[in-house]
């Protein structure tokens, strides 16, 4: 059998339109059954992806019975094969009841090779989109990452660092701005460990106060302080044989970053009122939306609590860096919400679209679903305008999709980057740059770069 071509079923009792079928689709791998027992073999062996049948099989050849108990049975086994029924003139009433058994389509004998041609390339190609289709589905289930939307190669390379360092048991720091999924990713980190049957434990350290933070992160023992009236284990103890995320980690207080710095070390806690150290096995994933270098410079974070956090640090791009996925993520956000509130059929209108993708998002990912969650509720018909996604004026700008413009653009920052750093020597930008001098030289008069 050939590797390359594509299966055709072929159930067939005639052998002259047997050798017309086989003759006419040199481009398919052709399969002959005469009968239903013939035609299961092939289909079990070799698993077609389309099958034509006629009805009037032996031992019913005059009738439709044996033909329609074909249809039956390749559904039985294999229901994703589209099946073409073949029928005789004026039988429209056999070919409709063959498509309510579940076949693809129908074509009356005698055939057209053409016409034919196309009705079965066309059933090829809807099974490989629908393979495909449930391919994808599989993959997004799978994957710990697959709510994460984008088609922007620096995010890309994030999610690929982000598989790589998942199995090693190293601290991770994820820097990046507020909204841009630093959690999501942390998560991802974990679902993506050996250590994904274990707990994600998660506290965000700005959030909780400092004379309760200690306690939420290493627990006490009963009557440590009023109120105790039992003992309580901490977030860190809590994620034995997990991982702990330390959201927002820049705003710890200084007077807790000794401990944490200490368990790290040790992988050791006391629990408040306690004397005995527990050892704890745990990961320790960071977040911070802060400059911590900054803030040891200033004296607000220690330099030793920052290097055992950070042996690995990943920079997550901001929204507004991520060309194309402003649009990308709002179509998907009004599809979710708009299918939440039952309004399947609400889109976003192209001016919408050019606000969106201009817009600079300060608020990241988290600012678009507020603001996409809103227009959706509020819109007053089936698509949403720009006016009804309340971005102030000004604070969006015409997309350019202009392939001239972006490309002059594009060759006057490569130009004036390698005059730079050649320190005005044509001779050696146009090296940079990978032209000749001439071409360089019609380059810069061309965009007027001096």
């Amino acid at each position: 059998m050939s590797e390359t071509k594509p299966c055709l079923l072929v159930v067939e009792d005639d052998p002259g339109i047997q050798k017309q079928m086989r003759w006419s689709f040199d481009q398919y791998e052709v399969l002959l059954a005469n009968d239903c027992d013939s035609a299961m073999t092939q289909l079990r062996r070799h698993e077609p992806a389309v099958a034509t049948v006629d009805l009037g099989l032996p031992p019913d050849s005059d009738g439709t019975s044996e033909g329609f108990r074909v249809v039956e049975e390749i559904l039985s086994v294999a229901p994703d094969t589209k099946i073409i029924v073949l029928t005789g003139q004026h039988d429209r009433n056999n070919a409709i009841k063959a498509i309510g058994l579940g076949a693809y389509d129908f074509y009356q004998k005698p055939f057209e090779p053409d016409v034919l041609a196309l009705v079965i390339e066309r059933a090829f190609r809807l099974h490989d989109l629908q393979h495909e289709n449930r391919r994808l589905q599989k993959t997004q289930i799978d994957s710990p990452l697959a709510s994460l939307i984008t088609r922007d190669p620096g995010m890309l390379r994030v999610c690929r660092n982000i598989e790589r360092l998942a199995p090693m048991n190293v601290s991770v720091l994820l820097l990046g701005e507020s909204g841009t999924g630093k959690e999501l990713l942390a998560r991802g980190l974990h679902d993506l460990s050996n250590r994904r049957d274990k707990r994600f434990v998660a506290i965000n350290c700005a959030a909780i106060p400092e004379n309760l933070l200690e306690s939420e992160l290493f627990g006490y023992e009963r009557g440590a302080f009023t109120g105790a009236s039992k003992q309580t284990l901490g977030k860190i103890e809590h994620a034995h044989g997990g991982t702990l995320f330390l959201d927002e980690i820049g705003d710890l207080p200084f007077a807790l970053q000794a401990k944490l710095l200490r368990f790290l070390q040790e992988r050791v806690i006391e629990r408040i009122g306690g004397r005995e150290e527990i050892p704890v096995d745990v990961r320790i994933v960071c977040a911070t939306h802060q400059n911590l270098k900054e803030q040891i410079k200033s004296g607000k974070f220690r330099e030793d609590l920052f290097y055992r956090l950070s042996e690995i640090a990943v920079d997550i791009p901001p929204l507004r860096e991520r060309k194309g996925d402003a649009s990308l993520l709002a179509r998907f956000l009004v599809n979710r919400f708009a299918h939440s509130q039952g309004r399947d059929n609400l889109a976003l209108n192209e001016d919408a679209l050019r606000a969106i993708d201009s817009y600079d998002w300060p608020g990241n990912v988290r600012e678009m679903e507020n603001c996409l969650k809103r227009a959706v509720i509020m819109a007053d018909g089936v698509r949403i305008s720009a006016d009804e996604l309340g971005l102030e004026v000004g604070e969006y700008r015409p997309r350019i999709l202009n392939l001239r413009q972006i490309r002059d653009e594009a060759e006057r920052n490569a130009v004036i980057q390698a005059l730079g750093e050649a320190e005005g020597n044509i001779a050696r930008a146009a090296e940079l740059l990978g032209v000749s001098r001439p071409t360089l030289y019609d380059l810069m008069r061309r965009l007027d770069v001096k």
